[in-house]
């Protein structure tokens, strides 16, 4: 495999990954210890 086709690939993996771990965090388990500061100060 060339390089130019392994760094590809490796920075693909990384991008996906970290895509995959702010939906996570966004929406999965982490998401319920977020709080909401416009919900804290409605009126």
């Amino acid at each position: 495999m060339e390089t130019a086709t392994s760094v590809a690939i490796s920075i693909s993996r990384s991008l996906v990954s970290l895509t995959g771990y702010a939906l996570y965090t966004a929406s999965g388990q982490p998401a319920k210890e977020l709080r909401d500061p416009f919900e804290e100060h409605e009126d």
